[in-house]
């Protein structure tokens, strides 16, 4: 049990179960390609009928990446004022292309593959579990797509799950960074069942003995109200502005508490990664791979920006939760500046998706 992703054969089932416990099972080079391995051989193997997705211990199934090591990268890069070039040689970038191909993989994925998106579901969880085809939260989903509070974007395909999510409830959560519950994550559509987290283990049983519908068929439940669909009325009309600084006004506008922290909570992010995140939910491309490419571009741009070491430094290296951004005020920043994270990369330094 060594190992950072279990990797194992039960009844016809592939289980990947995430294996970092301690870290809240955040991915790393070694989970990729050993995940990436696993489903490259069962989507031949006849003797597998499905796959299921979990992460060891009680808190989650993924809290994301390595960010201590994405702030070493990030830090260097600023302080040697690198360019493209510097930043997709990067163990970040590198790290990137290779998650961004095994996001790509799941989702194409010809047999069941169910996620059991439990507990804490954040960042890169998101892209191991949100692109399934049988996505199952519990009562102890706490999911969220977190990376403007340490001046990132959305990545792992989440601009594409985002922006397909109406009322422009998917912006709401791109930008505010905000944690939802599995009843929030089955009324926007982005987990399909709900289980019982006490249930989770006979469950994933009967989807051995039995198949996968099945065992849904007895272990699913119909999910509590949605608490954030319910506000869906002034979530779509604050959030439909063209300009941050302009959501801003409005959630402040609707005067309630819930879009009062919503425009403290805009405040206090990076106002660059808010304006390029904005600008990705607004102009959503086609498919996923075309996604995943964009945002492997602005990935890079990222991790060679001030905001993102110095976000990352702010939350997780001294915990200050002091960020100074620069710049600084919503309204400073230009549309060249976004227009930059979305430049084409320098030729043979693009994400290309191999199709498995």
């Amino acid at each position: 049990m060594n190992q950072p992703v279990v990797v194992s054969q039960e009844g016809g089932v592939g289980r990947l179960i995430l294996n970092r416990p301690k870290a809240i099972n955040a991915l790393n080079d070694e989970m990729v390609d050993l995940m990436s391995a696993a489903l490259r051989k069962w989507r031949e193997d006849e003797a597998v009928k499905a796959v299921v997705l979990s992460g060891a211990g009680e808190r989650g199934l993924c809290a994301g990446g390595d960010i201590v090591s994405i702030h070493r990268d990030a830090k260097a890069l600023v302080d040697a004022g690198a360019g493209d070039a510097e930043a997709t040689a990067c163990p970040s970038a590198v790290f990137w292309r290779e998650e961004y191909q095994l996001n790509s993989e799941i989702a194409k994925f010809p047999k069941p593959y169910v996620a059991l998106m439990d507990g804490i579901v954040m960042g890169g969880g998101v892209g191991v579990s949100a692109h399934a085809n049988t996505r199952v939260v519990t009562d102890r989903t706490r999911l969220a797509m977190p990376e403007t509070g340490i001046g990132f974007v959305p990545d792992v395909g989440g601009t594409h799950l985002l922006s397909q999510i109406p009322d422009r409830l998917g912006v709401y959560l791109g930008l505010t960074a905000a944690s939802i519950n599995g009843a929030d994550a089955i009324a926007l559509g982005i987990a399909d069942h709900y289980v019982p987290a006490a249930d989770l283990d006979a469950f994933v049983k009967a989807v051995s003995a039995t198949t996968v519908d099945e065992a849904l068929a007895t272990y699913a439940q119909k999910p509590p109200a949605s608490d954030l669909y319910a506000q869906r009325d002034w979530i779509n009309e604050a959030f439909a502005a063209d300009s941050v600084a302009e959501i801003v006004r409005r959630c402040e506008a609707v005067g309630t508490e819930a879009a009062e922290k919503a425009a403290a909570t805009l405040r206090a992010k990076s106002p660059t990664t808010l304006a390029v995140t904005l600008r990705a939910l607004r102009n959503p491309l086609p498919t996923l791979d075309e996604a995943l490419a964009r945002e492997y571009r602005v990935s890079v741009r990222c991790v060679r920006s001030h905001d993102m070491a110095e976000g990352i430094r702010a939350q997780v290296i001294d915990k200050d939760r002091n960020p100074s951004w620069s710049p600084a005020e919503i309204g400073d920043v230009t549309e060249a500046d976004v227009d930059a994270f979305f430049a084409p990369l320098p030729e043979g330094l693009e994400l290309t998706i191999v199709n498995p």
